[in-house]
């Protein structure tokens, strides 16, 4: 997406607001919902908009990566060994743990 470009992305009312680039992921979900990470196109089959295997969870108020959170689900495999394998690429390939990295700001509409 270039800098300059505009996408409109729907997130849930109870998300965190997006964290500045390098801090602690919050789960605002911005990243996922704006275009998904090279596993997550695999997973989506697609390049563009919201990740497929983007899952929002009500008991943290946060978005997760469901091929870490809820793998069996986005993938459809049983198999623990091939399950513990999926969460550990998909840990390395989104980085996770290691902060924000999203270079897209979240602006609220004007609301009359």
């Amino acid at each position: 997406m270039k800098s300059s470009e505009t996408r409109i992305v729907w997130l849930h009312p109870g998300a965190p607001p997006k964290p500045p680039l390098g801090q602690t992921c919050n789960g605002c979900g911005l990243c996922c919902l704006s275009a998904p990470c090279p596993l997550g196109m695999l997973v989506s089959r697609r390049r563009t908009g919201a990740c497929a295997a983007l899952r929002w969870s009500a008991v943290e108020q946060r978005y997760r990566c469901g091929l870490l959170s809820e793998p069996a689900d986005v993938t459809g495999w049983r198999w623990p060994w091939l399950l513990r394998a999926v969460r550990a690429v998909a840990q390395r390939q989104i980085a996770a743990g290691s902060g924000c990295d999203a270079a897209v700001e979240a602006i609220q509409p004007n609301t009359p």
